[in-house]
């Protein structure tokens, strides 16, 4: 009888031990999976993503894709800018605009509505429309928040800068407070309108965005692998 339970123990054992094996392997062939194919962003905005004035290489979208693969992610950015576009020009060309196969977006859009002093409730309502659209269609989005010019009051201000931070709460985003950081108060980085910057202010720009960034493939690979097990 000992010698029957202790076969029927080891099989337990070794039942189990390939249990956890599958357990551990699964999951790293999956990561593996995940890691081999290309991470694709779609960079949807306005003329600070074109990059107006700028040559294609030294635009937002190229800038970012150099950044990432120099710190060894495989990943693709399309440019996705308008210039002169509003968040309503935006939200117009969302749907022929997305490539199929695009794991996440960066949103960055509302500066012109802000320089046209559109009332914040128009931007904020376009805005949570697309963020819907891009969550329905199971991507992961980054939003580059934008701040208003102080010529239209402070009333007006404090409405637009906070749609951003609200939207990025109300649909748990990763938000990137103000995508002029560090380059709207420095002449040198900026061009001569004072509103685009510069390719070294683009720099300067991807340079302060890429951990967040990161933040956004970090979610996107979380979800592809959770979508694997």
């Amino acid at each position: 009888m000992k010698c029957i339970f202790r076969l029927r123990s080891l099989r337990s054992y070794a039942a189990l031990w390939l249990m956890l094996s599958f357990a551990i392997i699964a999951p790293r062939g999956a990561m593996a999976e995940i890691a081999s194919k290309p991470v694709k962003l779609v960079a949807f905005g306005d003329s600070l993503t074109a990059g107006y004035q700028l040559k294609p290489e030294s635009s937002f979208p190229a800038q970012l894709q150099v950044a990432l693969r120099a710190k060894g992610y495989k990943v693709d950015v399309a440019n996705a800018g308008v210039s002169g576009d509003t968040t309503a020009n935006g939200l117009d060309r969302l749907d022929w605009t997305l490539q199929d196969g695009a794991d996440g977006v960066i949103l960055e859009l509302g500066a012109n509505d802000a320089l046209r002093g559109t009332d914040p409730k128009i931007p904020r309502a376009n805005l949570d429309r697309m963020i819907a659209a891009f969550k329905a269609k199971h991507l992961d989005i980054l939003l580059a928040g934008m701040r208003a010019p102080n010529n239209w009051g402070a009333e007006y201000k404090t409405a637009f800068d906070a749609l951003y931070p609200d939207l990025a709460a109300k649909y748990n985003v990763v938000l990137y407070p103000y995508f002029l950081d560090g380059v709207r108060t420095v002449p040198a980085l900026l061009q001569s309108d004072g509103l685009h910057p510069t390719a070294k202010g683009v720099a300067e720009i991807v340079t302060r965005m890429l951990p967040s960034v990161e933040a956004l493939i970090k979610t996107i690979t979380e979800r592809k692998l959770a979508a694997k097990n």
